[in-house]
């Protein structure tokens, strides 16, 4: 148990929590939620396609899953504080040249430059601190830290959406650089590297002559990626991640087509929902095996996917909409959780971001496309029970993953979450 003096302030933990709530909200709120924003208003000004700004987004998902790919064995060896800050500032500089482009080959190269300082500032880092800063109680923290993604849509993309509007993208572009730099510089004062630059041990226990500080555990990573659980997630979160996307990106048009004003109210009941489902889920996920869990919810998102596909009005889309709303943000939340539970800490950089790197390739960024292609050959009921038939093929595979023996690694057992 922590000792009597440690239990006298707030574990230092937390406050890491804090930071990565702050670093995922403007990672979000600009990068993910924002490109919707970016892509109306630079076709509007620019006059480029909508198809030509949407091969930028599709970039931009690609490198942003590279970059995080490419520093993940930095960050096991360097402090990865210095990798964020670096993140923010190209971030910043990428934004900045977004709303100088004036051709197309401008437009890509600073996308590509955004998606870079993203990737170096967003998940990756951030489910890492969270990994090694909790063991026990790392559902509750990892559920908090990735609400910071939801709330950055709803607040920070809101603001950028008026900035935009107000003065156009050449004239909100310094604003949004300044935005980025300010949320990441803030998030950086409470990003302690590890519980050993604090002299702790992860969940707040204290690390003295009787338990010392001990190197992070878990399977070697060329030993995790080989193997056939890893695969299985993998491929897993490839389903589940794309057609949840795909439902996502295409929402609000679904809701416009039923009734004038739906859109936005079923976005915001979706953000809404993901928020609170996921601090829910974050309780549950301590007590749980975690790859059942995972099947469970893809199961219901497919559910939910099936039931915005038959929706014909906007009360049975919003309903919809809320079962959706209770998967999406959960499903994201697991993903880092099963990598750390399954493979443990040590590695655990490298093999999450070689999953992140493949479900974004593969399922993030190909599920808007397939949905969109199959509502301009058909409708969107066709596109939705695609994304439908996927999720549960998603659920299949991770149910299958759950059946499979598991390495031993050496962590707490997490059951233990209850009386920790």
């Amino acid at each position: 148990m922590p000792s009597q003096t440690n239990q006298k302030r707030i574990f230092d933990g937390w406050y890491v929590v804090a930071a990565v709530f702050v670093l995922l909200m403007v990672n979000a709120g600009l990068g993910f939620y924002g490109l919707s924003v970016f892509l109306e208003a630079i076709t509007d000004e620019q006059g480029f396609s909508t198809a030509s700004v949407s091969l930028a987004t599709s970039l931009f998902f690609i490198v942003s899953a590279l970059s995080g790919r490419l520093i993940a064995p930095v960050i096991t060896r360097r402090d990865i504080r210095i990798v964020i800050g670096i993140g923010g500032v190209v971030a910043a500089g990428g934004l900045w040249l977004i709303g100088q482009s004036t051709n197309l080959a401008t437009l890509y190269l600073s996308y590509v430059v955004f998606a870079f300082g993203v990737g170096l500032s967003g998940l990756v880092p951030g489910t890492t601190l969270v990994t090694r800063w909790f063991q026990v109680r790392r559902s509750v923290a990892l559920s908090i830290a990735s609400t910071g993604l939801s709330l950055g849509g709803v607040t920070i993309t809101v603001a950028a959406s008026a900035l935009i509007d107000r003065d156009g993208m050449r004239g909100a572009a310094p604003w949004l650089s300044l935005i980025y730099l300010v949320f990441v510089a803030v998030a950086l004062l409470g990003l302690w590297p590890d519980p050993a630059a604090r002299g702790l041990l992860p969940d707040g226990e204290v690390a003295d002559d009787s338990r010392p500080v001990a190197e992070p555990q878990g399977e070697p990573y060329d030993q995790a990626v080989a193997s056939p659980v890893f695969k299985l997630i993998t491929v897993g979160f490839i389903f589940a991640m794309g057609s949840q996307v795909g439902g996502i990106a295409h929402l609000f048009k679904l809701g416009e087509q039923i009734q004038e004003g739906s859109g936005a109210r079923l976005v915001s009941v979706l953000a809404l929902t993901s928020v609170i489902a996921r601090l829910i889920g974050g309780v549950v996920a301590g007590r749980v095996n975690l790859l059942a869990m995972t099947a469970v919810l893809s199961f219901v998102q497919g559910g939910s996917l099936l039931w915005l596909s038959q929706g014909r009005s906007q009360t049975a889309l919003i309903a919809a909409t809320v079962v959706f709303g209770c998967t999406i943000g959960n499903l994201l939340m697991l993903q880092p959780l099963v990598i750390a539970d399954r493979f443990g800490v040590a590695d655990y950089p490298r093999i999450y971001a070689l999953c992140q790197l493949l479900v974004t390739g593969f399922g993030v960024a190909g599920g808007p496309y397939l949905l969109g292609w199959l509502h301009d050959i058909r409708s969107y009921t066709s596109s939705y029970v695609a994304a439908a038939v996927l999720s549960v093929a998603g659920a299949t595979v991770f149910f299958v993953g759950w059946q499979l023996p598991r390495a031993p690694v050496d962590t707490p057992d997490r059951s233990s979450v209850a009386t920790a």
